[in-house]
Order: structure tokens, then sequence, then C-alpha cells
């Protein structure tokens, strides 16, 4: 492929992942980049969650089961990474779809509202009401609660990481998120745009696998994709 025409994909990926709210190498130091006043459900540097995905109609016809182990980091992404602790323990992503999946690119779920990359929201009250700071939560309805971005945190598109789906506009992130296979070098057109804020530690190779099924419309797969359970380890 010319190097225009792989420019030009690598914009179109980038563009798909933002309308609809989808192994790290070494990067720059890690800054923390939010000084947004909550309650933290954890107060270390790193936490670890595992995701638990099937393929199929349901899990006991499952083709493919599959178990992801990611560490969150607090340090550079506090508030992404206490907003996944809270979604999963409120069991949010419990059964939801991984809806949108693009070989050498991402895979992207956590729209545990309609399953198809239009909904979700944050976990908490974080300062941020459809992308605007508000100051008063009553004001907000909590499906439009969403987080501030962390972009500028030093982390960056490698390999093997999880990063914050959102629209076109800042600090929209709510629920979506995308992690990236063991294939591809580095998605920088996303880097201080989208929020990296963990790494996958075990079961990349299963991103990989997940990332190279067929699809159809919208980049949805034909066979669906469904993480079945998630929980903080």
């Amino acid at each position: 492929m010319a190097l225009i025409d792989t420019m030009k994909l690598k914009v179109l990926f980038a563009v798909l992942l933002i309308l609809v709210p989808g192994c790290m190498e070494e990067v720059a130091e890690e800054v923390p980049s939010s000084n947004v006043d909550f309650d933290p459900m954890y107060n270390g540097t790193y936490s670890n969650v595992t995701l638990n995905l099937f393929q199929g109609d349901n899990l006991e016809n499952a083709t493919g089961t599959y178990s992801i182990t990611i560490m969150l980091n607090h340090t550079a992404a506090p508030v992404h990474a206490d907003n996944m602790l809270k979604h999963i323990e409120a069991g949010h992503y419990n059964m939801s779809t991984f809806h949108r999946i693009i070989d050498d690119f991402m895979i992207q779920g956590g729209d545990f509202e309609n399953h198809d990359g239009s909904g979700g929201y944050a976990a908490d009250w974080y300062g941020y009401c459809g992308g605007q700071s508000a100051s008063d939560q009553s004001e907000c309805e909590q499906t439009s609660w969403t987080i501030p971005d962390e972009a500028d945190n030093g982390l960056k598109h490698f390999p093997c990481v999880i990063s914050m789906a959102k629209t076109s506009q800042a600090n929209t992130g709510g629920s979506q998120f995308f992690l990236i296979p063991d294939d591809i070098q580095h998605h920088h057109w996303l880097d201080g745009v989208h929020t990296v804020f963990g790494q996958i530690t075990e079961g990349c190779e299963h991103v990989t696998t997940i990332s190279q099924v067929s699809t159809g419309q919208g980049d949805r797969p034909v066979s669906p994709v469904v993480l079945y359970s998630a929980t903080v380890n």
C-alpha cells in the first residue's frame, strides 16, 4: 500500500474511534494530569483487573473464551483508573459487548447501556456533565456524567494498552474503552487526544486474536464478542 493510502487509513481509523463513543514500550515520564476532586476507590499506584470474554451466542456454545488482565495506572490517569474500577465494581461491564473491532487497530467495548457505541456514562461524579465542567451535580442527569481528559500524562498508544473512547469533543469519556493488540507499532495520532490509562499484562495475544474476527457494517463483529464478567483482582 502506498504511503499516502496508509496515512488516509490511519486518519479514517481515528475518526471511526472518535465519532462513536473504540505491550507498552518505553514511554515518557508519567505525570498526574487531573486536579479533579473525587473519592477514590483505591489509593495505590496500580490496580489490576481481569476481563473475561467469549465469542459466540452464549458462553456454553462459545467458539472461543479469553481472559485479559490489565494493570491500571492510578498515578498517570487517576480519574480514568478510578472510573474503570467503579464500573467493574458496580457490575456495569458484565455481559456488555465489544461492538467495534478493527484489525491492526483496536477492539472497543464498554457501552453497557446500548451495546452499540452510542451509550455509557461515568461511574461516579467527576465534575463534568456532557463534557463541560460543572460544579453542581444535582443539575446533571447521571446519564450525562463524563470524565476529564488525562491524555497529557505521558502514556502513549503502543501495543497492549487500554485507552478511553470518547466523542470528538474534549472530556466526554464515560464508560467505553478500547484495547490495542500486540501486532501494531504505535498509534501516534491518538496520543494527546485519547487517554491511555493502563497496560495489558496478560492476554494481549487474545486482543490480537479478537481484532482479527470477521466484521460487518459499522465494524461490528459478525459473531458477538461478549465481556461476560469483569473483576477487580
